[in-house]
């Protein structure tokens, strides 16, 4: 039986474009299915948030969405491309042009500085100017006083900050985050959200955020459901929901 689309998909062409998708962790007795018959499009510039109970399958989907994951069975179609298509080494390039990604625990290299935390994946990429670069997207975040310092000599929210630099520095159409006010106090957190929904809606990005923090997924524009990897139906929207 054909999965249905999740009740509030976007009519616009979509950036990212789920059918069908099943994926399973473990062997054995120890299986878990984690994602049950996802469908589920997201128009190009939506800010979607996926929300859900722990364990409900949020990050999961993220990272089939990023190519992080790759699914047991069902389609992902992300900028018009199959990523099922892809090997390791064609799905990492395809990341690295098309999608930002911002982690709970920041993922920062301790022996590097701020600065050159986000010019290393530029220069992977073949960025010619990749700390002139750097150096632009971390004053965008109201870093530029603190660029040549190290990981431990930053706070979490300027670890954050510095995350953040690093996946909108490629440019990507997408931005993909993982609860990333999940280990900031309040204050911090929002500081945050303020810079997610900034870059949103001067960039035009795709924007997916998985949270359970009620702020940041009331500023989507369309909030998803998860329960027991399932997307709930009649999802209820943001506060600039589309139909």
């Amino acid at each position: 039986m054909k999965p249905l689309m999740d009740a509030t998909s976007t009519e616009r062409a979509p950036e990212i474009a789920l059918s069908g998708v099943n994926l399973s962790l473990g062997r054995g007795a120890a299986q878990v299915h984690i994602l049950k018959d996802i469908g589920l499009h997201i128009g190009r510039g939506e800010a979607v948030g996926l929300v859900g109970p722990s364990g409900s399958g949020k990050s999961t989907l993220l990272m089939v969405m990023a190519g992080l994951e790759r699914p047991d069975r069902g389609t992902v179609m992300v900028a018009g491309h199959d990523l099922g298509r892809f090997d390791e080494d064609a799905l990492a390039r395809f990341r690295g042009r098309h999608i930002g990604i911002v982690f709970q625990s920041f993922h920062l290299i301790p022996t590097m500085t701020a600065l050159e935390n986000v010019a290393v994946g530029l220069e992977l990429g073949g960025c010619a100017d990749a700390f002139d670069r750097a150096a632009r997207e971390l004053d965008a975040v109201g870093l530029r006083e603190r660029c040549d310092h190290y990981p431990a000599e930053l706070s979490g929210g300027e670890q954050q900050r510095v995350a953040l630099a690093r996946a909108l520095a490629p440019q990507p159409a997408i931005l993909v985050a993982d609860e990333p006010t999940g280990n900031l106090d309040e204050a911090t957190g929002q500081g945050i959200i303020d810079l997610l929904f900034a870059n949103h809606r001067e960039r035009g990005t795709t924007l997916v955020l998985v949270t359970h923090d009620a702020a940041l997924a009331a500023g989507c524009g369309r909030v998803v459901r998860l329960r027991s990897g399932r997307i709930e139906p009649h999802a209820p929207h943001g506060p600039h929901g589309h139909a």
